[in-house]
Parts: structure tokens; C-alpha cells; sequence
């Protein structure tokens, strides 16, 4: 398996092989990290974070895994970058490939990413586009393949709104694995008619299911996977949080909906959550509609079937995985 010198900018591009490649890589590095021992084998390279939208996760699991494989990292915020104001996208692109062995790009539109890549010489990564998310995907299946010892078969059931970033990759994600995908939500929520048909072509290749429901307890029914998100994205108006609480709220993860799952069911969120007042906008939305929870309750946050903080882990072992074998040779590990 050769993906040295690749883009990583939606699971779209690779093959079922090479996301379960990408797996096994990073497996095998949060062993060897578990373990002590060390994998610097990029001493001497760096790699530039370009984030337009600001993070935890995502910055911290590029740095430690850069750190680990012995590359140096220079972190442009938003209040530095100058893309699309004083710079183009592609002149950015190039300027930066002299300089640096990989970039990673955390912004808005997809169209930047790959402008990006068009662009620049050296492998670019996707840290979050509107429309795709697919460094989480690999924590995901990772997390899902640890708790669950499998991923062909399993049903993965999301909540909430299906239409950007999260709910867009999962579906690829479950359709190029074999796996059954499930959007639970208001119809005005589904994905993009355009897409479910793209990834209703992969699931003929792998034997997975793409299945569109408003009903909580149809769609829930048996699940392996409760998966959700925040109702209200990045770079969204706080005017939307009514209506999305409105319309959303019938599909918030509860004990009834984890009960109405498979027994051996795990939940799962990208992080962060609301699923309590211990945040400035969970406070804020306490004190304008009265709720404590959002997405999903602190009962089902907090139980045994989330491995939401595990799959957080895992988004440093995946990163490590994907930019270790964009950049060179792993065949000493896999």
C-alpha cells in the first residue's frame, strides 16, 4: 500500500483498502505509543496547521502526532492567516510547500481544501471542511473497531442534522466499510440527495445499507452505534439555535433511545457536547429556552456505552497515521 504524496481531503478518494489500511497503520502506532516506543522517523521535516476555524482536538492531535513522528509544526490561527484577504488560496498553497512537508487546512468551504491541493507540492489534509470531515472518520471506524471487534455489519445510526460535515462523512465512511448507516432526523435535516445516491453506489460494491428515517424508534432499533453531534455548527448565527432546537429536539440521544438499541450499544460525539451547564453556551442556552441538555443528555454522556473521550484519543493515532503515510515508506510498520 503506496499513498505517499496523497492528498487526504475526503474518504471519497479512497478506496475501502486504504481507509482500512489507514486503520490498521494507526493501530499499530498507538501500540508502539502505549508501548514507549518511538516512531521519529520525520526528524527534520515540518508541517504547517492552517486553522480558519479554531479547535481542541484537532490542534492538539496534529501536534502530538507530528511531535511523535519527529516534525516540527507552525500553527497560523485565524487572526494571522491571510488567505482569500491579502493572499490567494493558491499562491498561499505554493508559498507554503517551499517551505513546509505537509499542510493541514481547518476551514470553511471544501472548494479551499482542494484549491489547496491543486496548488501546493507537498500532501494537504482536510482538518474540517462545511462539507466533509474525514480525519474524525478514522477515529470513528478506529474507536467503533476497538469497542465493537468489527465494522462490515455494524449499524451506525446518527441524530440530529445529517446534512454537513459529520453526517455527510459518516455516510461515506459506513458505505465504503460495509456497513449500515442510519439518518435519523426531521426530513428538512436528511442529506443531499446527490450524495446518498453517490454513497448508495458504494454500498452495492461493500454490502452496506443507507436508510433515511423521521422515526427515533425505527431508526434506532438494534443499533450498534448512537452517533450525534451539536445541532448548531461553526460560523452559524445564534439566531438558528431556535429553530434547530425546535425541529431537533425530538432527536436527542436519551436513555430511551440508548435502551431501544442493541444491548451491547456504544454512543459516540465528535466533541464538544452540551450535554450540561458547565459551558458558556450551554449557561446561554439554559437561560433563553430552559434546557440543560441539548444533543444528548448528561445520563447517556456520562454512562458506560460512551466512548466518546476514546474516540477523541483517537483522533491523534489516526492523524499520526494518515500524515506518517502521505509522507513516506510504513512498511516497517504494516
Amino acid at each position: 500500500m503506496n499513498l505517499v504524496g496523497r492528498d487526504f481531503l475526503t474518504l471519497k478518494d479512497y478506496t475501502a483498502q486504504e481507509i482500512l489500511y489507514l486503520l490498521d497503520l494507526a493501530a499499530v502506532l498507538k501500540d508502539k505509543k502505549k508501548k514507549g516506543e518511538l516512531v521519529d522517523v520525520y526528524r527534520g521535516r515540518n508541517i504547517a496547521l492552517i486553522f480558519e476555524k479554531t479547535s481542541t482536538r484537532t490542534r492538539c492531535a496534529f501536534e502530538v502526532a507530528a511531535h511523535d513522528l519527529g516534525m516540527g509544526t507552525t500553527y497560523l490561527d485565524p487572526s494571522v492567516s491571510q488567505i482569500g484577504t491579502k493572499e490567494s488560496v493558491a499562491d498561499t498553497a505554493a508559498i507554503l510547500a517551499g517551505m513546509f512537508d505537509g499542510i493541514e487546512y481547518r476551514g470553511y468551504g471544501q472548494e479551499i481544501v482542494e484549491e489547496f491541493a491543486k496548488y501546493s507540492k507537498v500532501p494537504v489534509w482536510n482538518g474540517l471542511t462545511n462539507e466533509y470531515h474525514p480525519t474524525q472518520m478514522l477515529a470513528d471506524m478506529l474507536t467503533i473497531r476497538e469497542k465493537l471487534g468489527r465494522l462490515k455489519g455494524v449499524k451506525l445510526v446518527y441524530m440530529g442534522d445529517a446534512r454537513y460535515n459529520m453526517g455527510n462523512s459518516l455516510m461515506i465512511a459506513c458505505s465504503k466499510l460495509g456497513m449500515h448507516y442510519v439518518a435519523c432526523t426531521t426530513k428538512n435535516y436528511f442529506p443531499d440527495a446527490d450524495l446518498v445516491a453517490l454513497c448508495e453506489e458504494y454500498a452495492k460494491e461493500s454490502g452496506a445499507t443507507i436508510t433515511l428515517t423521521e422515526d427515533v424508534m425505527q431508526g434506532t432499533k438494534d443499533a450498534d452505534v448512537i452517533y450525534t453531534d451539536v445541532w448548531v455548527s461553526m460560523g452559524e448565527p445564534v439566531e438558528v439555535w431556535e429553530s434547530r432546537i425546535k425541529e431537533l429536539y425530538p432527536y436527542q440521544v436519551n436513555a430511551k433511545v440508548m435502551e431501544n438499541a442493541g444491548k451491547d450499544a456504544i454512543f459516540m460525539h465528535c466533541l464538544p457536547a452540551y450535554h450540561d451547564l458547565k459551558t458558556k453556551v450551554g449557561r446561554e442556552i439554559y437561560e433563553k429556552f430552559g434546557l440543560t441538555e441539548l444533543e444528548v443528555t448528561d445520563e447517556v454522556f456520562s454512562s458506560a456505552q460512551s466512548v466518546v473521550f476514546d474516540e477523541g484519543e483517537n483522533r491523534m493515532h489516526t492523524i499520526k497515521a494518515v500524515m506518517a503515510a502521505t509522507l513516506g515508506d510504513c512498511s516497517q510498520w504494516v
